[in-house]
């Protein structure tokens, strides 16, 4: 009995030694630094962010402006961005798909709507790429009705926000990955 009560507490020694050790190491990502270095918060707001290029008028602009301003809130808050460090250049495309097409009406009532995205990190002093990625987002919606015009688009619509909030999320994160590890 008591040699298992001296094994527990060797072994809860050893946890808290360990934890001491490395307890200096930890230093949260978004945190604001002592020496004088800008944090990833200022970094973030040094990414300039140019319009996304798509036809006028088209779905496909629509959707890169909300990819635009989804990553602007990300990157800069509620705040203006900061003199411009780096550049990001972003080229994407959409696709959809029926998943389920009614047999009484031949119209589809579940879509697939995707969107494949390539981005550019630039270095605006040098003009030289520092990373480059791809990502993507596949969200599915219902179209209720098969005749409800309006609640169709609006399925549609909704489908393109979710997809566009989320290529600005995993862009974000990899832009703060590189900003805090520089890989």
């Amino acid at each position: 009995m008591l040699s298992a009560r001296i094994r527990i507490a060797a072994r809860l020694l050893a946890v808290a030694a360990l934890a001491a050790l490395t307890a200096g190491c930890f230093q949260p990502m978004y945190a604001e630094r002592n020496d004088g270095t800008p944090g990833l918060r200022e970094k973030l707001m040094g990414v300039e962010l140019p319009p996304i290029s798509k036809p006028n008028a088209s779905r496909e602009a629509r959707v890169g402006v909300e990819i635009r301003n989804a990553l602007a809130f990300k990157l800069y808050g509620s705040a203006t961005g900061m003199p411009p460090t780096h550049r990001l250049d972003i080229r994407f495309t959409t696709t959809r798909s029926s998943l389920i097409v009614s047999t009484a009406t031949g119209l589809p009532t579940n879509e697939n709507y995707g969107i494949d995205a390539q981005y550019n990190l630039i270095d605006a002093a040098t003009g030289k790429s520092v990373m480059t990625g791809s990502t993507f987002s596949r969200v599915s919606y219902d179209m209720p009705g098969s005749y409800q015009r309006f609640s169709r688009n609006r399925a549609v619509r909704d489908a393109e926000d979710r997809a566009a909030n989320e290529i600005a999320e995993n862009i974000t994160t990899r832009l703060a990955s590189f900003f805090t590890a520089g890989t």
